[in-house]
């Protein structure tokens, strides 16, 4: 585990990593650029065919490589609550290889929420993920992930 001793004091800066589960399981990470802004990134591996593909591919058995970085923006104030639930949004980009993705890339958008508990270095957030792929073949996807992720110095 890895903490951030802002975080105590609630300020929102920092790199923060941890573990999520999309349409795989991988690492998490979010780099804080401001007080509401922040890139996020995702690694994942998993075993499962192209669940967009419109041309029938037969999946191999072999493992899927899902990277996605994504640009946020954080709403702290949309939900009255004495907890921090702030609710986010944002666009990015996703690349997968194998299992009958051949190396797709696609856009993202973001909608989602998080938990930061009061006096406690984690973060624990609900995302829905529309992807539009653009290669091998277009379509249109949902992806959905829950993590949580540990800030760290």
């Amino acid at each position: 585990m890895f903490f951030l001793p802002g975080l105590l004091q609630h300020k929102i800066t920092g790199l923060v990593s941890g573990l999520y589960s999309e349409s795989q399981p991988g690492l998490s990470a979010k780099l804080w650029t401001s007080k509401t802004n922040a890139f996020d990134f995702g690694l994942g591996f998993s075993v499962g065919g192209d669940r967009i593909s419109k041309n029938d591919y037969v999946y191999d058995g072999k493992g899927r490589l899902h990277f996605h970085m994504d640009y946020l923006w954080h709403s702290f104030t949309a939900i009255s609550s004495t907890q921090r639930f702030p609710l986010y949004y944002g666009i990015g980009g996703r690349y997968n290889s194998g299992g009958g993705y051949d190396g797709s890339v696609g856009v993202r958008g973001v909608l989602g929420i998080a938990w930061l508990p009061a006096n406690t270095p984690i973060d624990v957030f609900v995302e829905v993920v529309p992807v539009f792929q653009i290669t091998p073949s277009t379509g249109f996807g949902i992806d959905a992930g829950i993590g949580a992720r540990f800030f760290f110095n």
